[in-house]
């Protein structure tokens, strides 16, 4: 087997750089994974890029598989697929998707591993993270046959989220964001588009991903009687205000909080990780989903590419990293 990796490492916030590293041979129970394609989670991947991660959030935010700890040195990322080289027999030659960061090989065990179906390209399974993510918010909101939903935030998060509620029966729904550019994606996803100061009002349901305190207020506003604020946002480090006076409780209304890493048993009982996973690499098999995917860079220009995207230089909902140049594959 090929030993040989590269990984990326944030050596200190602001700064990238590409390692090399030393494989073991995959014990009984592990696959040797060669990387084809990994995405960078703009949000959450760039907060961590900046140290804007709190400390009394370094164990709740770290990934599954990283090494070091915040604000660095530390390897980060969860969103990788690639074709398992070593490993039980009935794995060997499949696309797989893992919670890994950026690295070209890795070893993990089989069950960190979720296999990409046939129909679900390797260049768009990189979404099924954030996919993930969007299923979870989805439970957590419970939405009904014709509501009236909006979701506030146009990132990755918030698109994901939109694109399977379109699927939704009788719902009204609007995708809202500051950004005119997110309403192209939005046509893309077939959901209807509006700015904030547009957006349509008396809302049975109001997703919120855009980790702002304006776009959070802008939610509450939306909201008709008794309706519901579903919070997706990480806001890091940063402090936001609400006014939850004015028509808070007048209204009745209510804020709640959606949690990737763990599935509400009062939304989903006995639906775990796994079963989730392989419910988002399905939902992939929508082209529409390539949307998401907003540019591509090679592994190896990630320490260029990373504070351009923690900057805002270069717009991105999910930056593809291409790993199939290089002689990385």
């Amino acid at each position: 087997m090929n030993h040989s990796a590269r990984a990326f490492w944030l050596r200190s916030p602001g700064h990238g750089e590409i390692r090399d590293v030393t494989l073991a041979e995959p014990a009984e129970g592990e696959v040797l994974v060669r990387t084809l394609y990994s995405g960078v989670s703009r949000g959450t991947e760039t907060l961590v890029f900046r140290g804007g991660v709190p400390e009394s959030q370094h164990a709740v935010m770290r990934a599954p598989f990283q090494e070091g700890d915040f604000p660095g040195p530390v390897k980060y990322g969860y969103l990788n697929v690639g074709v398992v080289e070593a490993g039980p027999r009935e794995l060997v030659g499949r696309s797989v998707f893992c919670l890994y960061p950026h690295q070209s090989r890795y070893v993990v065990p089989v069950s960190a591993v979720t296999v990409v179906p046939e129909g679900v390209p390797a260049e768009r399974a990189v979404l099924a993270g954030t996919v993930e993510t969007a299923v979870n918010a989805v439970w957590d909101a419970g939405p009904q046959i014709g509501d009236r939903i909006a979701v506030v935030g146009g990132g990755m998060v918030g698109c994901s989220v939109a694109a399977l509620l379109a699927r939704f029966p009788g719902v009204r729904l609007q995708l809202v964001d500051a950004d005119p550019a997110r309403a192209k994606t939005a046509e893309a996803l077939g959901v209807d588009f509006a700015a904030p100061g547009d957006a349509l009002g008396d809302c049975d349901l109001v997703v919120h991903a855009s980790a702002t305190e304006q776009g959070l207020t802008r939610s509450l506003e939306l909201l008709a009687a008794e309706g519901t604020v579903v919070e997706l946002s990480w806001y890091g480090d940063r402090r936001v205000a609400l006014p939850l006076g004015e028509v808070f409780h007048s209204r009745r209304l209510t804020v709640r909080s959606s949690q990737v890493g763990t599935v509400s048993p009062a939304a989903r009982a006995g639906r775990g990780y796994a079963e989730r996973m392989a419910l988002a690499l399905d939902l992939l098999a929508d082209p529409a989903l390539d949307a998401l995917v907003t540019g591509e860079s090679a592994f190896e220009e990630l320490p260029e590419v990373m504070p351009k995207l923690a900057a805002g230089e270069i717009p991105a909902l999910c930056h593809r990293i291409n790993y199939t140049g290089n002689g990385l594959t």
